[in-house]
């Protein structure tokens, strides 16, 4: 017997996997104490079942402590096996030693959930030098992909779409939910000046008059390169964009800046938001 058991701000998801799959749903008592410590507590009978936290990590530091703690009281109480199911996984930016000093995060980060968890599934984890997780987690992992989605919605939803990527990390992205959703696509080039400025090189677009900008990104945190590579289109002519993005991190005004420049922003509910419409849950069955 399969059970689903979300963390707080998870509910959900775990209910539309409950539903999809035809398991149970468990429950998660949990609370602080005065002092700020957790409390956690599994409210279900866990013994010889396979348990599953849903627990996205957009904003890892909040949740990870009552996970841990979840996951290594469903292994005493005798749960069958442990998995986690974490749409969004965090800390896999640091993946190197850049300075002196440095921690490389995604490695410890990897090692403490390998501990205390048999599996995990998740869904287009931003990876940089690594190109597989088995190099840092010790655990089977499971790696989902929404870029058809993201590509069904388009298909769906926008007539003579142009999906565009703004520099050529973002090609094959581009490439497969294009092809897809039937779309002509369009790789601009990006400099980057510093951690938080970036200029995007746009060329003549007058090919593509008429057509309905789509840009999509696995990931939008402080969203500079979607900012500016909106506004770069927009200087060319062309209609305010559509943005679609899988991970709707969304850091600090990022969503207001894009809400004024864009014509539309949709999300998947991997980390949710007022602006997630696509759902992931049929991934992670």
């Amino acid at each position: 017997m399969r059970l689903f058991i979300a963390l707080p701000g998870n509910e959900t998801l775990a209910t539309d996997l409950a539903r999809l799959s035809g398991c149970a749903l468990g429950t998660l008592e949990t609370r602080h104490f005065p002092d700020g410590e957790s409390y956690v507590r599994l409210a279900d009978d866990v013994s010889g079942k396979d348990v599953d936290f849903v627990c996205t990590l957009a904003r890892p530091d909040d949740q990870i402590l009552r996970l841990i703690f979840a996951a290594r009281t469903a292994r005493e109480l005798g749960a069958k096996t442990v998995r986690l199911i974490a749409p969004y996984l965090a800390y896999m930016r640091q993946d190197k030693r850049f300075q002196e000093g440095e921690s490389i995060s995604s490695t410890h980060f990897a090692k403490l959930l390998s501990d205390s968890f048999d599996s995990l599934i998740t869904i287009d984890p931003h990876l940089h030098r690594i190109t597989d997780l088995g190099e840092i987690f010790t655990i089977p992992t499971k790696v989902e992909h929404a870029a058809p989605l993201l590509a069904d919605w388009i298909g769906n939803n926008v007539k003579n779409a142009l999906v565009v990527g703004p520099d050529s990390e973002s090609q094959q992205w581009v490439e497969s939910v294009a092809e897809r959703a039937g779309a002509r696509q369009l790789i601009l080039n990006k400099n980057r000046l510093g951690d938080h400025e970036v200029e995007i090189l746009v060329p003549d677009l007058s090919d593509y008059e008429g057509l309905a900008p789509v840009l999509v990104d696995d990931i939008i945190s402080s969203g500079r390169t979607m900012i500016e590579t909106a506004e770069a289109l927009i200087a060319q002519g062309f209609p305010k964009p559509y943005i679609l993005t899988v991970h709707a991190l969304f850091a600090g005004s990022t969503y207001w800046q894009l809400n004024q420049l864009a014509k539309d922003i949709i999300s998947t509910d991997a980390v949710p938001h007022e602006t997630s419409r696509i759902g992931i849950a049929e991934l992670l069955i």
